[in-house]
């Protein structure tokens, strides 16, 4: 169904990978972030510098996503909550969006099982409203074949938008008030929570940005309140385990104050 697809990505494997053999001297594993967020920028001028069309970063970029959650999950990671398609990459030119759903597609049926078997739990956050109807049944059948693994969260936010979050979180609490089910004096921060689409996730311990760009583009607007951001030139397609193993050192010797101050 997607030949070009099928001979980028290859066969999926159903058997445990083994680890990836990567530098994490002077990495403190007691201090591992347990949620990364991460904004996958730069697929389209990857490509394009490549003299490649923009889809082509989009195949690449699938792949690096891939390889960082791997090694992630050996290294204690809990969560990575991935930026793959939000409410404004609607605006693209349409052959860009086309692909983009059937990379997302085709990545659901050909590396579901490889997940599964590397102990991946899958996780999707974002509005199902105005994605193809094959897209939702495919996403639901990944939660459900991987609900029961234990190893690293892998959260793709699809169809997302911070503040589209936000107000579908608000409009969820009002209707839970109007029907008599939630007191106003009831809502607290942990009720709101419970009415974003990560809800049952820890808030992000850092922020990765790729691309160049110094923004945080109406990605995680709540969680992201304390997370600690790092940002690298180098495009979403580039980045590799030894960049991940730097953005947490640079994590690591930050002081994480919360508002407060930090004793000492």
């Amino acid at each position: 169904m997607y030949p070009v697809l099928n001979k980028f990505f290859g066969t999926s494997s159903k058997e445990v990978q083994k680890p990836l053999q990567v530098d994490t001297l002077g990495l403190n594993p007691q201090r591992i972030p347990a949620h990364i967020a991460i904004i996958m920028d730069g697929n389209g001028r990857w490509a394009k510098a490549q003299g490649k069309v923009r889809t082509y970063g989009h195949q690449v970029g699938a792949q690096t996503l891939k390889t960082i959650v791997r090694f992630a999950g050996q290294i204690g990671v809990k969560a990575i909550t991935a930026y793959a398609f939000s409410t404004e990459n609607w605006k693209r030119p349409v052959t860009e969006v086309k692909f983009i759903m059937e990379l997302l597609s085709y990545y659901l049926t050909a590396e579901i099982d490889e997940l599964n078997a590397n102990n991946v739990q899958m996780r999707f956050s974002g509005s199902r409203e105005g994605l193809p109807p094959a897209i939702l049944k495919k996403m639901d059948a990944a939660v459900a074949t991987t609900k029961n693994n234990t190893g690293i969260i892998l959260n793709i936010a699809v169809n997302y938008g911070g503040q589209a979050e936000i107000l579908h979180a608000v409009r969820a609490i009002a209707t839970q008030v109007q029907a008599g089910a939630l007191k106003v004096e009831d809502i607290s921060a942990a009720v709101f929570e419970d009415n974003l689409y990560t809800h049952g996730l820890p808030a992000p311990d850092l922020l990765i940005r790729p691309g160049g760009d110094q923004r945080i583009s109406n990605f995680l607007l709540w969680q992201i309140a304390y997370a600690e951001i790092w940002t690298t030139d180098v495009y979403w397609p580039d980045f590799t385990p030894a960049l991940l193993v730097e953005a947490i050192k640079v994590y690591q010797g930050r002081e994480r104050r919360f508002g407060g101050l930090v004793s000492k």
